[in-house]
Protein backbone atom coordinates (compact mmCIF):
# COMPACT_ATOMS: atom_id res chain seq x y z
CA UNK A 1 0.00 0.00 0.00
CA UNK A 2 1.29 3.38 -1.20
CA UNK A 3 1.97 6.43 1.24
CA UNK A 4 -0.44 8.30 -0.17
CA UNK A 5 -3.44 5.43 0.59
CA UNK A 6 -2.58 5.32 4.14
CA UNK A 7 -2.53 8.83 4.43
CA UNK A 8 -6.00 8.77 2.67
CA UNK A 9 -7.75 6.10 4.91
CA UNK A 10 -6.47 7.98 7.78
CA UNK A 11 -8.38 11.47 6.36
CA UNK A 12 -11.15 9.33 5.81
CA UNK A 13 -11.56 8.59 9.43
CA UNK A 14 -10.79 12.06 10.19
CA UNK A 15 -13.74 13.43 8.35
CA UNK A 16 -16.14 11.09 9.82
CA UNK A 17 -14.89 11.89 13.14
CA UNK A 18 -15.06 15.47 12.72
CA UNK A 19 -18.86 14.93 10.79
CA UNK A 20 -19.82 13.54 13.82
CA UNK A 21 -18.15 15.90 15.69
CA UNK A 22 -19.82 18.91 14.27
CA UNK A 23 -23.57 17.25 14.58
CA UNK A 24 -22.61 16.83 18.63
CA UNK A 25 -21.41 20.18 19.18
CA UNK A 26 -24.96 21.31 17.55
CA UNK A 27 -26.87 18.99 19.53
CA UNK A 28 -24.80 20.21 23.01
CA UNK A 29 -25.94 23.68 22.12
CA UNK A 30 -29.58 22.48 22.11
CA UNK A 31 -29.41 20.40 24.90
CA UNK A 32 -27.80 23.32 27.17
CA UNK A 33 -31.23 25.76 26.25
CA UNK A 34 -33.14 23.39 26.92
CA UNK A 35 -31.82 22.63 30.39
CA UNK A 36 -31.82 26.50 30.96
CA UNK A 37 -35.66 26.76 30.16
CA UNK A 38 -36.12 23.89 32.32
CA UNK A 39 -34.67 25.20 35.72
CA UNK A 40 -35.69 28.74 34.75
CA UNK A 41 -39.97 27.29 34.35
CA UNK A 42 -38.99 24.92 37.66
CA UNK A 43 -37.88 28.46 39.11
CA UNK A 44 -40.90 29.73 38.24
CA UNK A 45 -43.43 27.15 39.77
CA UNK A 46 -44.57 26.29 36.17
CA UNK A 47 -44.12 22.57 37.27
CA UNK A 48 -45.80 20.93 34.32
CA UNK A 49 -43.95 22.76 31.59
CA UNK A 50 -40.70 22.24 33.34
CA UNK A 51 -41.63 18.58 33.21
CA UNK A 52 -42.08 18.82 29.45
CA UNK A 53 -38.89 20.40 28.73
CA UNK A 54 -36.91 18.06 30.72
CA UNK A 55 -38.49 15.17 28.79
CA UNK A 56 -37.83 17.31 25.95
CA UNK A 57 -33.99 17.89 26.94
CA UNK A 58 -34.13 13.42 27.86
CA UNK A 59 -34.27 13.06 24.21
CA UNK A 60 -31.85 15.45 22.74
CA UNK A 61 -29.25 14.02 25.16
CA UNK A 62 -30.02 10.35 23.82
CA UNK A 63 -29.36 11.81 20.82
CA UNK A 64 -26.33 13.44 21.43
CA UNK A 65 -25.37 10.06 22.82
CA UNK A 66 -25.78 8.23 19.73
CA UNK A 67 -24.54 10.88 17.55
CA UNK A 68 -20.46 9.55 19.35
CA UNK A 69 -21.39 6.76 19.68
CA UNK A 70 -19.21 5.21 17.72
CA UNK A 71 -16.68 7.86 17.67
CA UNK A 72 -14.69 7.27 21.33
CA UNK A 73 -12.26 10.07 20.55
CA UNK A 74 -15.41 12.20 21.48
CA UNK A 75 -17.12 10.65 24.03
CA UNK A 76 -15.37 12.24 26.79
CA UNK A 77 -14.69 15.90 25.05
CA UNK A 78 -15.38 18.67 27.06
CA UNK A 79 -18.91 19.95 25.13
CA UNK A 80 -20.35 16.83 25.24
CA UNK A 81 -19.54 16.20 29.11
CA UNK A 82 -20.93 19.43 30.07
CA UNK A 83 -23.85 19.58 28.03
CA UNK A 84 -24.77 16.59 30.00
CA UNK A 85 -23.93 17.54 33.31
CA UNK A 86 -26.47 20.60 32.73
CA UNK A 87 -28.89 17.85 31.95
CA UNK A 88 -28.29 15.94 35.17
CA UNK A 89 -28.71 19.63 37.36
CA UNK A 90 -32.23 20.97 35.17
CA UNK A 91 -33.30 17.06 36.39
CA UNK A 92 -32.10 17.41 39.52
CA UNK A 93 -33.15 21.33 40.25
CA UNK A 94 -36.72 19.55 38.71
CA UNK A 95 -36.63 17.17 41.47
CA UNK A 96 -35.56 19.00 44.55
CA UNK A 97 -38.29 21.76 44.06
CA UNK A 98 -40.47 19.64 42.98
CA UNK A 99 -40.10 16.97 46.37
CA UNK A 100 -39.87 14.48 44.05
CA UNK A 101 -36.72 11.18 44.57
CA UNK A 102 -33.69 12.45 42.21
CA UNK A 103 -32.73 10.54 39.58
CA UNK A 104 -29.64 8.43 39.90
CA UNK A 105 -26.36 8.96 37.03
CA UNK A 106 -27.56 5.67 35.42
CA UNK A 107 -31.23 6.82 35.20
CA UNK A 108 -30.21 9.57 32.95
CA UNK A 109 -27.50 8.11 31.13
CA UNK A 110 -24.37 10.69 32.68
CA UNK A 111 -21.41 9.61 33.73
CA UNK A 112 -20.40 9.91 37.66
CA UNK A 113 -18.07 12.90 36.94
CA UNK A 114 -20.61 14.98 35.24
CA UNK A 115 -23.78 14.14 37.13
CA UNK A 116 -21.77 15.09 40.61
CA UNK A 117 -20.85 18.53 39.28
CA UNK A 118 -24.39 18.77 37.73
CA UNK A 119 -25.24 18.00 41.69
CA UNK A 120 -23.36 20.61 42.81
CA UNK A 121 -24.80 23.21 40.76
CA UNK A 122 -28.18 21.69 40.93
CA UNK A 123 -27.22 22.56 44.83
CA UNK A 124 -26.36 25.86 44.56
CA UNK A 125 -29.72 26.75 42.13
CA UNK A 126 -31.60 26.05 45.27
CA UNK A 127 -30.37 29.50 46.51
CA UNK A 128 -32.50 31.47 44.49
CA UNK A 129 -35.16 29.18 45.34
CA UNK A 130 -34.98 29.47 48.81
CA UNK A 131 -34.67 33.27 48.52
CA UNK A 132 -38.08 33.52 46.36
CA UNK A 133 -39.31 31.46 49.53
CA UNK A 134 -38.04 33.86 52.11
CA UNK A 135 -40.10 36.69 49.89
CA UNK A 136 -43.38 34.93 50.63
CA UNK A 137 -42.25 34.09 53.97
CA UNK A 138 -42.64 30.71 53.47
CA UNK A 139 -39.79 29.30 56.05
CA UNK A 140 -40.89 25.36 56.33
CA UNK A 141 -39.74 24.83 52.25
CA UNK A 142 -36.93 27.29 52.79
CA UNK A 143 -35.11 24.94 55.40
CA UNK A 144 -36.16 22.02 53.56
CA UNK A 145 -34.23 23.41 50.79
CA UNK A 146 -31.17 24.53 52.34
CA UNK A 147 -30.92 20.74 54.34
CA UNK A 148 -30.81 19.60 50.89
CA UNK A 149 -27.59 22.50 49.90
CA UNK A 150 -26.48 21.21 53.08
CA UNK A 151 -26.45 17.26 52.54
CA UNK A 152 -25.12 17.72 49.10
CA UNK A 153 -22.38 19.56 49.91
CA UNK A 154 -21.24 17.67 53.15
CA UNK A 155 -21.57 14.20 50.59
CA UNK A 156 -19.35 15.94 47.83
CA UNK A 157 -16.72 17.61 49.89
CA UNK A 158 -15.94 13.77 50.80
CA UNK A 159 -15.33 12.67 47.11
CA UNK A 160 -11.83 12.77 47.05
CA UNK A 161 -10.07 12.20 43.74
CA UNK A 162 -8.30 13.76 40.83
CA UNK A 163 -9.51 16.66 39.30
CA UNK A 164 -8.97 14.64 35.98
CA UNK A 165 -11.14 12.10 37.48
CA UNK A 166 -14.05 14.32 38.40
CA UNK A 167 -13.95 17.04 36.12
CA UNK A 168 -13.12 19.84 38.52
CA UNK A 169 -15.75 18.59 41.38
CA UNK A 170 -13.53 19.92 43.60
CA UNK A 171 -14.01 23.62 42.16
CA UNK A 172 -17.65 23.35 42.13
CA UNK A 173 -17.72 22.22 45.60
CA UNK A 174 -16.08 24.77 46.95
CA UNK A 175 -18.27 27.65 45.00
CA UNK A 176 -21.26 25.55 46.66
CA UNK A 177 -19.85 25.96 49.87
CA UNK A 178 -19.76 29.79 49.52
CA UNK A 179 -23.35 29.85 48.19
CA UNK A 180 -24.39 27.74 51.02
CA UNK A 181 -23.52 29.80 53.67
CA UNK A 182 -24.03 32.78 52.44
CA UNK A 183 -28.03 31.27 52.14
CA UNK A 184 -27.61 29.84 55.41
CA UNK A 185 -26.84 33.32 57.25
CA UNK A 186 -30.34 34.45 54.93
CA UNK A 187 -32.13 32.44 56.31
CA UNK A 188 -31.28 32.65 60.10
CA UNK A 189 -31.91 36.15 59.73
CA UNK A 190 -35.17 35.63 58.43
CA UNK A 191 -36.04 32.61 61.14
CA UNK A 192 -34.32 35.58 63.95
CA UNK A 193 -36.80 38.11 62.38
CA UNK A 194 -39.59 35.82 62.26
CA UNK A 195 -39.49 35.00 66.18
CA UNK A 196 -38.69 38.44 67.06
CA UNK A 197 -42.01 39.41 65.02
CA UNK A 198 -44.16 36.86 66.97
CA UNK A 199 -42.94 37.90 70.39
CA UNK A 200 -44.09 41.21 69.11
CA UNK A 201 -47.08 40.49 68.40
CA UNK A 202 -47.59 38.70 71.47
CA UNK A 203 -46.51 41.91 73.18
CA UNK A 204 -49.24 44.16 71.18
CA UNK A 205 -52.72 43.11 71.07
CA UNK A 206 -53.30 45.53 68.61
CA UNK A 207 -51.01 43.29 66.07
CA UNK A 208 -47.40 44.40 64.85
CA UNK A 209 -45.91 48.02 65.36
CA UNK A 210 -46.50 49.61 62.46
CA UNK A 211 -44.14 49.30 59.60
CA UNK A 212 -42.78 46.14 61.13
CA UNK A 213 -41.66 43.86 57.95
CA UNK A 214 -39.46 40.72 57.43
CA UNK A 215 -35.83 42.03 55.76
CA UNK A 216 -35.69 43.10 52.44
CA UNK A 217 -33.74 40.32 50.57
CA UNK A 218 -33.85 41.78 47.26
CA UNK A 219 -29.94 42.26 47.08
CA UNK A 220 -28.97 39.39 48.79
CA UNK A 221 -28.45 37.14 45.55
Amino acid sequence: MHIEQLVGLCVTRLDTIHTAREHALKISRSLIQQCARTIRAAHRGEYGHAATLLAEAGTTATELRTAVADQPLLMGAGYLQDALKEYAEAALVYAFLTDQLAPTADALGVDPAAYLNGLAEAASELRRAILDRLRRDDLAQSERLLAIMDEVYSLLVTVDYPDAVTGGLRRTTDALRAVLERTRGDLTTALRQQRLMQQLARLDPDGLPSGATLPDLDGAE
